[in-house]
């Protein structure tokens, strides 16, 4: 047994993880990282965004989806394997995963693979998968960013075929010719449409009455018209009573009575804090009444000296997020100038077609008793969108109707997520909504949908502005 003394020791090398530890080792601290598994790069790599993300685009470019739009009815989709797809992904993750480690050796970062669990608040032991006990290390701090793993209910038996998560379901040989996923939220939403595009005959159902219930309403209404499009059936309102295989065959029972069935089913309902083998409770710090790890704005749990970030504390629960909550955490940890997380920043979902939006949504407007106004620009108006072959999409830009203040930007089509940002910075700089209108932008692009957009919504006020 090896012991060791840092200054900060952070458990989990996902984004959190690998931010924190980059940040801390750039203020001369002597850093270790932690992680379970025998290669860098936590559940965000190998079954968690990278893969699902680069699924999507091979299954793009593959199928030659965005050519659709050139041929109609007449298109038909391009057969592709799992090899194909294969191929492509772990191409990206060998890549990634080479990245890390080249970030964590030019930074003098340690990473020491094991089992973490805590024996009190300020050492911990690392042992091997045989439970042989393999470091001790004591540490000035602690940052916890363990991730999350998907939610398996005791009651359903989960294979590698059938009844899968959304880590088994990147494990599968064969395209399944029918697909039921349980759950409407990001994750199943995003893998119902990558299978639909593969020509799968996908259903969702969930308990709500729409579709990712957390979009701007009118977005997410253009959400499931496309995905309509593309084959996808959508069940709200209905609740699984009992899910088995039957045969080859996923079989469930809803408490309404119904039944469905169908090759293969994806439970997306929920993840849950990877905390079990933590033996947090020698710290001091418990879970919080969903399972996560309470902290305060500076990602300090009840053990000031413990930072906690990333999923294991709860939402966001976004890649983009847990790196900036992992970098601010370092920052505290090792005394160094922060500030607190921002509360303004974008959400990417990456169905097809994908989705960002950033500020309020039209429905909080509402609640909240704005005056606002709404300016839009549809795909089809923008001619990048007939050069390329896609006019499914929109802009939605929600601004104060009197002070002309930015309030929401909400995009939804090819390039969404890339161009949220100019909506973004333009709301950190206090931009008002004819700032896009006096700006010239690149002709033909995505981009110049913020000022037909701008100018839907200003014309629908009185003020003059020429």
């Amino acid at each position: 047994m090896e012991e060791l003394s840092v200054d900060v020791c952070i458990i989990g090398s996902g984004p959190a993880g690998q931010k924190a530890a980059i940040q801390a080792a750039k203020l001369g601290k002597k850093v270790v990282v932690l992680e379970k598994a025998p290669q860098p790069g936590g559940q965000c790599l190998y079954s968690g965004t990278i893969p699902s993300k680069s699924l999507r685009e091979a299954i793009i470019d593959l199928t030659r989806f965005n050519e659709r739009g050139f041929y109609n009815q007449e298109f038909e989709p391009h057969e592709v394997t799992f090899a194909d797809l294969n191929k492509r992904l772990s191409k990206v993750i060998e890549e990634e995963r080479s990245m890390v480690f080249r970030q964590f050796k030019k930074n003098g970062i340690r990473l020491i693979e094991g089992t973490a669990r805590f024996e009190n608040p300020h050492m911990l032991i690392v042992m091997d998968p045989d439970y042989r006990l393999l470091f001790q290390i004591k540490s000035k701090n602690f940052i916890i960013a363990t991730g999350s793993n998907p939610r398996n209910p005791n009651n359903i038996a989960f294979d590698n075929d059938v009844i899968l998560d959304s880590t088994r379901l990147l494990g599968l040989t064969t395209l399944p010719k029918s697909m039921l996923v349980l759950g409407g939220g990001i994750i199943g939403s995003e893998y119902a449409s990558f299978f639909a595009a593969l020509g799968v005959e996908v259903t969702i159902i969930d308990k709500r009455e729409h579709l990712l219930p957390m979009l701007d309403s009118e977005i997410g209404i253009h959400l499931q018209t496309a995905l309509t499009d593309i084959g996808l059936r959508f069940i709200g309102r209905k609740e699984p009573e009992e899910i088995l295989r039957v045969g080859d065959r996923a079989h469930v029972r809803f408490k309404d009575g119904t039944t469905l069935e169908a090759d293969t089913l994806l439970y997306a309902l929920g993840r849950v804090a990877n905390v079990a083998s933590l033996h947090i409770e020698n710290t001091g710090i418990s879970l919080n009444d969903k399972g996560y790890i309470p902290v305060n704005e500076l990602f300090q749990t009840i053990a000031t000296h413990i930072y906690a970030v990333g999923d294991v504390i709860g939402g966001p629960c976004l890649a983009s997020t847990s790196m900036e909550q992992g970098r601010l955490a370092a920052l505290h940890a090792c005394d160094a100038q922060t500030h607190h997380f921002p509360d303004f920043y974008p959400i990417g979902i990456y169905t097809i077609p994908e989705i960002s939006s950033c500020g309020y949504t039209e429905d909080q407007l509402k609640e909240m008793g704005f005056r606002y106004e709404v300016g839009r620009a549809y795909y089809y108006e923008i001619a990048r969108s007939h050069i390329v072959g896609s006019n499914v999409g929109m802009f939605k830009i929600l601004f104060h109707a009197e002070t002309l203040e930015l309030l929401g930007i909400h995009v939804i089509g090819r390039g969404a997520t890339e161009v949220i940002h100019i909506g973004q910075i333009a709301k950190s700089f206090n931009a008002k909504i004819d700032y896009f209108i006096d700006q010239v932008f690149n002709y033909p692009t995505y981009a110049e949908g913020y000022r037909v957009a701008a100018l839907n919504g200003y014309n629908k006020i009185k003020h003059k502005f020429l």
